[in-house]
Protein backbone atom coordinates (compact mmCIF):
# COMPACT_ATOMS: atom_id res chain seq x y z
CA UNK A 1 0.00 0.00 0.00
CA UNK A 2 1.42 3.49 -0.40
CA UNK A 3 0.08 6.61 0.48
CA UNK A 4 -2.13 8.43 -2.11
CA UNK A 5 -3.82 11.44 0.08
CA UNK A 6 -3.04 12.60 3.38
CA UNK A 7 -6.91 13.34 5.14
CA UNK A 8 -5.44 14.93 7.95
CA UNK A 9 -2.28 15.06 10.08
CA UNK A 10 -1.92 16.17 13.84
CA UNK A 11 1.76 16.33 14.74
CA UNK A 12 3.02 13.00 14.34
CA UNK A 13 -0.60 11.31 14.21
CA UNK A 14 -1.74 11.22 10.41
CA UNK A 15 -5.34 10.02 8.74
CA UNK A 16 -4.88 9.22 4.71
CA UNK A 17 -6.39 7.62 2.03
CA UNK A 18 -4.13 4.29 0.72
CA UNK A 19 -3.89 2.62 -2.30
CA UNK A 20 -2.88 -0.69 -3.67
CA UNK A 21 -0.03 -0.92 -6.13
CA UNK A 22 -1.27 -3.64 -7.51
CA UNK A 23 -5.07 -3.82 -8.41
CA UNK A 24 -5.87 0.00 -7.49
CA UNK A 25 -7.70 -0.40 -4.18
CA UNK A 26 -8.26 2.63 -1.98
CA UNK A 27 -8.75 2.51 2.13
CA UNK A 28 -8.79 4.60 4.72
CA UNK A 29 -6.24 4.38 7.01
CA UNK A 30 -7.26 6.18 10.46
CA UNK A 31 -3.87 5.74 12.68
CA UNK A 32 -1.01 6.19 10.63
CA UNK A 33 2.47 7.36 12.38
CA UNK A 34 4.75 10.03 10.80
CA UNK A 35 8.38 8.24 11.37
CA UNK A 36 10.95 6.55 9.55
CA UNK A 37 9.98 3.05 10.95
CA UNK A 38 6.36 3.23 10.21
CA UNK A 39 6.79 4.15 6.71
CA UNK A 40 9.74 1.72 5.58
CA UNK A 41 8.23 -0.88 7.63
CA UNK A 42 4.86 -1.02 8.72
CA UNK A 43 3.23 0.70 5.27
CA UNK A 44 5.24 -1.63 3.15
CA UNK A 45 3.73 -4.64 5.64
CA UNK A 46 -0.02 -3.47 4.95
CA UNK A 47 -2.21 -5.93 2.89
CA UNK A 48 -4.51 -5.09 0.63
CA UNK A 49 -8.53 -5.78 1.38
CA UNK A 50 -8.90 -6.26 -2.27
CA UNK A 51 -5.70 -8.66 -3.74
CA UNK A 52 -4.60 -9.29 -0.54
CA UNK A 53 -0.95 -8.52 -1.05
CA UNK A 54 1.37 -5.92 0.37
CA UNK A 55 4.36 -3.84 -1.18
CA UNK A 56 6.19 -6.90 -2.72
CA UNK A 57 3.37 -8.38 -4.31
CA UNK A 58 3.02 -11.33 -1.06
CA UNK A 59 -0.21 -12.52 0.27
CA UNK A 60 0.89 -12.37 4.08
CA UNK A 61 0.54 -15.91 5.73
CA UNK A 62 -2.21 -16.03 8.78
CA UNK A 63 -1.57 -18.20 11.87
CA UNK A 64 -3.47 -20.03 13.65
CA UNK A 65 -5.07 -17.02 16.12
CA UNK A 66 -5.80 -14.66 13.25
CA UNK A 67 -9.49 -15.12 11.44
CA UNK A 68 -10.57 -16.38 8.52
CA UNK A 69 -12.29 -13.30 6.80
Amino acid sequence: MRIKELISQHRNDFRAIMECEHCGEKQKLDTGYDDSYYHSHVIPAMACNGCGKDRDGQVPHKGKNDSNT
